[in-house]
This record gives C-alpha cells, structure tokens and sequence, in this order.
C-alpha cells in the first residue's frame, strides 16, 4: 500500500508499531491453534486420543486472533475498497469521502465492542463456561471488545487524519 493512502507520517507509524505488535500475537495465537488441531488430529487418527475440548480452543482462539489483526488492518487502511466512482475525483474529495468511510467504520466497531463488552459482564455474571472442558467464556469475549475498542479508536484516528489532510492541516 502506498504511503500516501493510509494514515500520514509519525502518526501511522506509532499506529503501526503498536498495533503490529498486537497483530503479532494473533499470529502466534493462531499458530499455536493450527498446532493444536494438528496434535489433536494426529491424535484421534494415531492413537483415538485426540485433544479433549480442541475445537474450544478453536473457537475462542481464532475469534482472538481475529481481532487482533483489525486495529493493523485499519492503521494500514488494509481493508477492501471499492474506488470505481471515485477514482477521478482529486485527492482531496476521496480524503474526505475516506474519512467519512472510516469514521462510520469507527461508529460500527464501537457498536460491536459495545455488544462485546455487555456480553462479558452478562457471562462473567452467570458464570457461563464452554460444554466439554468448563473453560470460562468472559475472558475470551472481554479480550475481543478490547480488541474491538482498540480497532475503534484507530478507525477514528485514521479518519482524522485524512480530514486533516483534506483540509491541509496537520498530517498533510
């Protein structure tokens, strides 16, 4: 991606750096998955003795490593566009109509994180645990609205920025 389409200069690189590092750990999380699905395959297949529980960490793992990869996605403007009508305007009309994108990408995550976060208290609140290995539900679903929040704030600070540029301000 070019320089020029995500968030400009000092900022996109502190963004980047701290949301790499978060991405970073969904990648190990979600290798140490792929591994312990294929210790659990081989398992069943060798012995009929796989992983107890394997696709609960499944579930809670790769809904984490999901969500860890947003906040760089978004810091990078990685996520798919669809340009065809506004290709011909100038740079300063796609900032704007970006920033407006963003910033109602922002609102949405809000809302998701929102969700994310009343749906923590409501099952560290009636204890809810997965069927076979009684894990706690509340952590993996508390982590993913913090993800969600962080993911939130960046899709605001990369509309601001592209304002910013629009109007020849700061970030330019």
């Amino acid at each position: 991606m070019a320089e020029a389409e995500g968030a400009p200069g000092v900022q996109r690189r502190w963004l980047e750096s701290i949301t790499g590092w978060i991405a970073i750990g969904g990648g190990v999380l979600a290798l140490a998955v792929s591994i312990l699905v294929v210790v659990s395959v081989l398992g069943r297949w060798l012995f009929r003795a796989p992983i107890d529980g394997d696709f609960e960490f499944v579930e809670m793992a790769t809904a984490l490593a999901v969500f860890s990869y947003l906040p760089l996605t978004q810091a990078r403007r990685g996520h798919i566009m669809v340009d065809t009508f506004t290709m011909r305007l100038s740079r300063r009309a796609r900032d704007l109509i970006d920033a407006f994108w963003d910033l109602v990408y922002a609102l949405m995550l809000g809302f998701c994180a929102f969700a994310l976060f009343f749906g923590t208290a409501n099952m560290f609140g009636n204890g809810q645990t997965t069927m076979q290995r009684q894990l706690p539900i509340w952590p993996s679903i508390g982590l993913s609205a913090i993800l969600c929040t962080i993911a939130a704030f960046i899709g605001v600070a990369t509309a601001l920025s592209l304002y910013r540029r629009a109007k020849g301000g700061a970030g330019a």
